[in-house]
């Protein structure tokens, strides 16, 4: 084999494992990616999860509900702040996904609680879930499990928050 064939099917390789590690998914117009939930602190009952949604569609759409083995409850939340105080909501009547626009699920906004975890998430495992859209319908997903310390440039916890 000579040495540009080699190049060639290197460069194949590295592509396909790179695409493999951030995997995407997609249902209808709908394209989701960059799962992710923290580790839990040991005592932690409760998780979070994150990812970026991406509304490919010319109409709306709305993320309704997310479902997961890994929990008794799994609800949809945002972080309000009133009176210099953030506390959690549930987020009534699901999430609004506008026509061509990405909406960021992330620390300190939008995110899925998993309520009463059945076991903790461990580092470097994954959290199966499904999503279902209004629209574009369901997509069974992983979330990846990062370190507790895994921190993408928000302060925001969920320590002290009750739910």
């Amino acid at each position: 084999m000579n040495i540009r064939k080699f190049a060639a099917i290197a460069a194949i390789g590295l592509c396909t494992a790179g695409s493999a590690w951030a995997k995407d998914y997609k249902v209808g117009q709908v394209e989701i990616d960059d799962l992710w939930v923290r580790a839990s602190a040991p005592g932690q009952a409760n998780g979070a999860g994150y990812m970026d949604i991406d509304n490919d569609a010319k109409a709306p759409d709305r993320l309704l509900s997310v479902t997961s083995d890994a929990a008794e409850r799994v609800e949809l939340h945002t972080v309000q702040t009133e009176n210099g105080v953030s506390k959690m909501r549930q987020v009534e009547g699901g999430i609004a996904l506008p026509a061509d626009t990405e909406v960021k699920l992330s620390p300190g906004g939008y995110h899925v609680m998993f309520i009463k975890l059945k076991a903790p998430f461990k580092d470097g495992a994954t959290v199966p879930a499904t999503l279902k859209f209004e629209k574009a319908g369901e997509v069974a997903v992983q979330f990846k499990v990062m370190p507790a310390s895994h921190n993408p440039g928000m302060s925001h916890g969920h320590g002290g928050m009750k739910h």
